[in-house]
C-alpha cells in the first residue's frame, strides 16, 4: 500500500464540501439539494463512480466550478467520493440537507481552507484515510478574538 496526499483546488471565493456516497444517483440528488437549499448559489459537483463505467459524473450551474470539481475528483481518484464547489452560499446553508441525502455516507470536510486529502493506494484502487483542513492552532482565543468572532458571525448575518 502506498500513502499519498492530494491538495484540492478551491477557487477564490468558493467553499468545498468533500464526502463519500454510494450510488450514481448522488449527482442528481446533490444538484437538487443545492438548488433547493440556496437557489442563487453557484456550484459545480463531481462524483467518482466506483463500478460499471467508473466515470467521473458531474453537474452544476457554473461551468468553471464544474471543471474544477472534475479536476479535483480526478486527482483524488477514489471510488464514490464527491466534491461540491460552492459560491454565493456557505456549506452551512446546505450541509444538513447533503447529510440527509440517502446516498451520502460521510462528509470529510466543508471549508474554504486549503485541503489536503490523505489517500491509500492499493492494487484495487484508492481510499480516503482523512483530510487536512486548514492550519494548526496558533494560540488560544482572547477577549479581542471573541469580539472578532462575534462580529464576523453578525457580518455574515448568522447572529443578531
Amino acid at each position: 500500500m502506498e500513502i499519498k496526499t492530494v491538495r484540492l483546488e478551491i477557487p477564490e471565493g468558493a467553499n468545498i464540501i468533500f464526502g463519500q456516497s454510494h450510488f450514481i444517483k448522488t449527482v442528481e440528488d446533490l444538484f437538487e439539494v443545492i438548488v433547493g437549499g440556496v437557489p442563487g448559489a453557484k456550484f459545480g459537483l463531481a462524483f467518482c463512480e466506483a463500478s460499471g463505467h467508473c466515470l467521473i459524473r458531474s453537474e452544476g450551474n457554473d461551468p468553471d466550478l464544474v471543471k474544477v470539481a472534475q479536476k479535483n475528483a480526478s486527482e483524488v481518484g477514489a471510488g464514490h467520493i464527491f466534491i461540491v464547489l460552492l459560491k454565493d452560499a456557505f456549506p452551512i446553508n446546505v450541509l444538513n440537507a447533503i447529510k440527509m441525502c440517502q446516498e451520502v455516507c460521510t462528509i470529510y470536510c466543508a471549508t474554504a481552507n486549503p485541503v489536503e486529502v490523505i489517500i491509500a493506494q492499493t492494487d484495487q484502487g484508492r481510499g480516503i484515510l482523512g483530510v487536512i483542513d486548514g492550519s494548526p492552532p496558533k494560540g488560544i482565543e482572547d477577549d479581542q478574538g471573541v469580539q472578532w468572532r462575534k462580529k464576523l458571525l453578525r457580518d455574515f448575518k448568522y447572529k443578531l
